[in-house]
């Protein structure tokens, strides 16, 4: 196996539906394009893709019981190198399997530490590469072909440690002014990322997500991002759906519920994820 593609789920705002994208393109590219799949949380304390896929309790317990070393946190600290050399297998301590069948290495309470502690190294390139460093060495040995990251609505050094890491970016956004401006906002920031520092990294895909067809405001800012940024928009808009928020709640994808379990815009919805889940494979194997 060669390197594993890699990607994050970022926009520099929260409630854009991160969390639900990063896990249902997780499980479409793993239970319909038949790849194996690792979920990385970055996304903060709150361990919201844990959740998703209804290990919040065994994360809890495993830190409760002090079984939580190392961690995802772990791996771009300065000492990660001596910490890995004392395990047999780094990997399997960090990887919970889910019931959907990605893998996921969960967020940690110390990811807010580390990003004060990352601020502290004077070294650009140091202070940025550390997981990059991690997937080089460690994942990309593994039978992964796709990784996937959750980073925080915002930016820091954590998350500029996976947009170093993965140079590729999907970013799900409401068909809002705001948004569209965000999305703009977005690709400067890239940019200037590419022109300060060198990094290759480019926005792959823009999810129009939790799109409402009841309202003509969508139906117009959705021509508008496609205007302004043609084929980066995903080629299928995810449908606001309620059965998303209760399935994510009880633990678990839209993808485990069983066909008669599913409501019409449900059915679309997984059929939207998976179209931009094989369209999202596509651009990373360019």
């Amino acid at each position: 196996m060669g390197p594993a593609y890699r990607c994050s789920t970022y926009l520099d705002k929260g409630g854009t539906g991160k969390t639900t994208c990063t896990a249902h393109l997780g499980v479409a590219l793993q239970q319909v394009c038949d790849e194996e799949v690792l979920l990385i949380d970055l996304a903060g304390k709150q361990g919201d893709l844990a959740k998703t896929f209804g290990l919040y309790e065994d994360v809890q317990a495993d830190i409760k019981n002090e079984d939580d070393f190392p961690n995802v946190a772990t791996t771009m600290e300065e000492n990660w190198q001596n910490v890995s050399d004392l395990l047999d297998d780094p990997i399997d301590e960090l990887v919970y399997e889910t019931d959907e069948g990605v893998d996921l290495i969960p967020a940690h309470p110390s990811l807010d530490a580390l990003d004060a502690d990352l601020g502290n190294v004077d070294d650009a390139q140091e202070r940025y590469q550390r997981l990059r460093k991690f997937l080089d060495d460690y994942v990309d040995p593994l039978n992964y072909t796709v990784v996937l990251l959750d980073l925080p609505g915002v930016a820091n050094n954590v998350s500029y440690n996976g947009l170093w890491a993965t140079e590729s970016v999907v970013a799900p956004v409401q068909m809002g002014p705001l948004e569209f401006e965000q999305a703009r906002g977005l690709e400067k920031d890239l940019g200037g990322i590419r022109e300060s520092y060198g990094v290759d990294v480019t926005l792959e895909m823009l999810v129009p997500n939790l799109y409402d067809r009841r309202t003509n405001l969508d139906e117009e800012v959705h021509e508008r991002f496609t205007d302004e940024f043609g084929d980066v928009v995903a080629p299928e808009k995810i449908v606001a759906s309620q059965a998303i928020r209760k399935a994510t709640n009880d633990g678990h994808t839209i993808f485990a519920l069983n066909e008669d379990e599913l409501s019409k815009t449900a059915r679309e919805a997984r059929e939207a994820f998976v179209t931009n889940a094989e369209a999202l494979l596509t651009r990373l194997n360019q």
